[in-house]
């Protein structure tokens, strides 16, 4: 057993009301230099519809993630021949069609315009070129709002995979959110895809980052991550990504974008893994089997033989107190109501989601139905569950069925609380058909709906290492020139005269 920490994410898809206070505040914060504009670390996407870029889920296209090859993990790009053969020519990435061309606005001929008849009009002007533009034509919330129009619904790779009767009643009826940012995965395929080895997964926290120093821009990694969130900075000729807000969490601080979100929907916590146990995980075979596989790896923060185990590999207290008080570890391990984002990419990623329950709710009020058809009710939602299968369980209607339900049951029974309309007989059955207890419930009731921000947001600080105390106080104002710099022995015998003067 190989104990890790890694900060995770939790995004609860109930409550986005898709008002991109996160893109905007993370693009603010991270991505508004030259060669940035086209980059998005945050973004919401309107489903169905194709994404950001556009159609990013079209494995066919781009060839993102991991694939079984007899047996074995390997990238579905190809591995370190076929690299070399394209390393000056990528097939596979995105263009910047897929994303979009930045484009700001000729605003210096609207101020500085003279009297006129006509109102001056501020054309469009290209972020890349400089060059005035015809027209926009794309954007990365360009079809915000325009999930059920007959072009757009085409493409999302998820609804091609439904019925045709199924997708037509789908794109009547309903509309989602998905907020997306960098996975932060267990196995990254980005990671892999680097023939620099410029990125790397943080041994303290997960976090996976790019060295800028090490990157020489082949931008294998653009179309390596299957999220598509690593971009390629045409100024720096550098790859560039999401790196979790670390100066903010390291100092115990929440992620910009889950500082921000007005509807509360980010809960950011750390959870313990069996490193050993990513490849055994990543390498089964049947794609369902994934989800199942990716929480094997994670351990229970309050068995004593894994505290033990911590410890030994440098974890310390207060990364274990804030493991046990994760809402992460609740709400995917221990509730098992979150769920990852396409794990058939076989990355093991780390920012997880609770599918919506609206369309359901809705539904169940307009009919009036009774309390004992609650359940019947899960399976005539107007969302496909197949929809959501796609997204988030690689097409395992019955664990989507095992979400829903739960969350169901945790509003029928806060409504029994306040209105008193249901027997004992009929809620003991819901609960043990949910699979769930009265404590589980109100406590998960809580953190949905009137958690502070500290049971949220459970953030230690970062542990740092360091080589003696009392040597790095001398250095601290000591010279850099390593030649003049007393040795660590001499240092001993200094501080050890005074310790006994």
């Amino acid at each position: 057993m190989r104990i890790k920490a890694q900060v995770a994410m939790v995004m609860n898809l109930d409550k986005c009301i898709g008002c991109h206070t996160c893109s905007v505040t993370c693009k603010n914060t991270w991505t508004n230099r030259p060669g940035t504009e086209y980059m998005w670390y945050n973004n919401v996407e309107t489903r169905p519809g194709p994404g950001y870029p556009r159609e990013w889920e079209d494995l066919r296209k781009f060839k993102g993630g991991w694939v079984l090859r007899n047996g074995k993990l390997a990238l579905r790009a190809g591995g370190p021949i076929t690299k070399l053969a394209n390393i000056f020519y990528n097939p596979n990435m995105a263009s910047l069609d897929s994303f979009y061309e930045p484009w700001t606005y000729d605003y210096d001929s609207l101020i500085h315009s003279p009297k006129r008849k006509h109102l001056p009009v501020g054309r469009p002007v290209s972020l890349i070129t400089g060059e005035y533009m015809d027209k926009p034509e794309w954007g990365p919330n360009w079809d915000d709002d325009l999930a059920g129009g007959s072009e757009i619904v085409p493409l999302d790779p998820n609804v091609k995979k439904l019925q045709e009767h199924i997708a037509m009643e789908y794109e009547k009826t309903f509309m989602m959110y998905l907020p997306r940012i960098c996975e932060h995965c267990l196995n990254p395929s980005c990671v892999a895809s680097c023939p620099s080895g410029a990125l790397y997964k943080r041994e303290e926290d997960g976090i996976v980052l790019v060295d800028q120093d090490a990157c020489r821009g082949w931008r294998f990694c653009t179309n390596g991550c299957p999220y598509h969130k690593v971009y390629y900075n045409w100024n720096t000729h550098k790859a560039e990504k999401c790196n979790f807000c670390y100066p903010r969490t390291e100092a115990g601080l929440a992620t910009i974008c889950s500082e921000t979100c007005v509807g509360r929907i980010r809960y950011i916590g750390v959870v313990f893994y069996d490193a050993d146990r990513v490849k055994a995980a990543a390498s089964v075979e049947n794609p369902q089997d994934l989800y199942e596989s990716q929480l094997s790896v994670f351990l229970d923060p309050f068995e004593p033989e894994v505290i033990k185990e911590a410890r030994r590999n440098g974890i310390n207290d207060s990364w274990i107190d804030a493991a046990q008080r994760s809402p992460i570890y609740k709400l995917a391990m221990k509730w098992k109501v979150a769920l990852p984002l396409h794990p058939e990419y076989r990355t093991l990623p780390m920012v997880w989601y609770v599918p919506p329950l609206s369309p359901i709710m809705n539904h169940i009020e307009e009919d009036e139905l009774q309390t004992d058809h609650y359940i019947p009710a899960v399976d005539q939602m107007r969302i496909p569950m197949e929809y959501l299968a796609s997204l988030l369980t690689a097409g395992d209607i019955s664990v989507i069925r095992r979400v829903l339900l739960k969350m169901t049951v945790m509003r029928v029974h806060m409504r029994e609380r306040a209105v008193g309309d249901m027997d004992d007989l009929r809620h003991s059955q819901l609960l043990e058909e949910a699979g769930i207890t009265v404590e589980e419930i109100e406590e998960m009731t809580r953190l949905f709906a009137v958690a502070k921000y500290n049971e949220r947001f459970v953030i230690p600080t970062a542990r740092r290492e360091m080589d003696g105390e009392q040597e790095l106080h001398y250095k601290q104002g000591a010279c850099s020139i390593e030649s003049i710099t007393p040795s660590s022995a001499v240092m001993s015998h200094l501080f050890a005269r005074e310790d006994h003067g």
